[in-house]
């Protein structure tokens, strides 16, 4: 059929060569799918932590139960990570190989900042998260975070804001609320509920609030600065509500409890 011995040697080599090639190939896809190269070990470590404080071996084994496939070579770290990132408490992940049957998983933890809406929390990275909270620490108190959906990190941002503002008065955040016209109403850990009014970045478009918060400052700091002076002209008798939106001062109301107290 062929009458070139040089053409008809070159097709049986590559015929040869293809067959061998296939054989190889064939070997090889047998050996990496020995037992062997099966992950066996998940190892959780803290990424920077010098322990994982919230994430436990066992929430990770069971989210990632069943959802993993592929042996030491094929399997896709990064759909491991996106699992894993999916367990209560993890933050980030990241993965790593290790020789020959073992996965090393780098947990960034949840930081809680506060509680959020109904059912949430928020880290410190102004970021909303849902997570087991019975393995939070006895005794730790977190602050009731409200707001419209994406308004995390304004939010989170006012809430440091504030909490600065009131410390010098021996006071800390117990609720802010931001509304869906983005108006503020605060409750201070005595009591006290602030009606800071709307937000002016509201009327801005910066999502962190940054051009509106001189005018927040300003309504702090004049409240800030004659609360000391008008809780020793009060006496006994306890105020309920500031409202603060007034231009040049605040309007309170009394806690009518108090005012009977005081009377009688």
């Amino acid at each position: 059929m062929f009458s070139d011995p040089r053409l008809t040697n070159f097709i049986a080599n590559l015929l040869t060569a293809l067959a061998v090639g296939a054989m190889l190939l064939a070997a090889l896809y047998w050996a990496l799918h020995r037992p062997y190269f099966t992950i066996r070990h998940v190892e959780l470590l803290p990424m920077e932590e010098a322990s994982l404080q919230y994430v436990s071996p066992t929430t990770v084994e069971a989210t990632i139960a069943g959802r993993l496939s592929g042996n030491f070579f094929s399997m896709d770290l990064n759909q491991v990570r996106k699992v894993v990132e999916s367990a209560p408490w993890v933050r980030k992940a990241r993965i790593k190989r290790v020789w020959p049957d073992r996965l090393v998983v780098h947990i960034e933890e949840q930081q809680p900042l506060a509680y959020w809406n109904e059912g949430e929390m928020i880290n410190t990275w102004g970021e909303a998260f849902v997570a087991n909270e019975a393995v939070l620490a006895d005794g730790l108190v977190l602050p009731q975070l409200n707001g419209p959906a994406s308004s995390e990190r304004l939010v989170v941002q006012r809430y440091a804001e504030l909490a600065r503002w009131v410390a010098p008065l021996g006071l800390n955040i117990r609720e802010v609320s931001l509304s869906p016209r983005y108006a503020w109403e605060v409750v201070l850990s005595d009591g006290v509920r602030l009606n800071l009014g709307r937000d002016p970045a509201a009327d801005i478009a910066d999502p962190h609030g940054r051009s509106g918060a001189v005018q927040f400052a300003e309504r702090m700091q004049r409240f800030v600065q004659i609360w000391p002076s008008l809780a020793e002209r009060l006496g006994e008798r306890r105020i309920a509500s500031a409202d603060l939106r007034y231009k040049d001062g605040f309007a309170i109301v009394l806690d009518p409890q108090t005012i009977t107290s005081v009377k009688q």
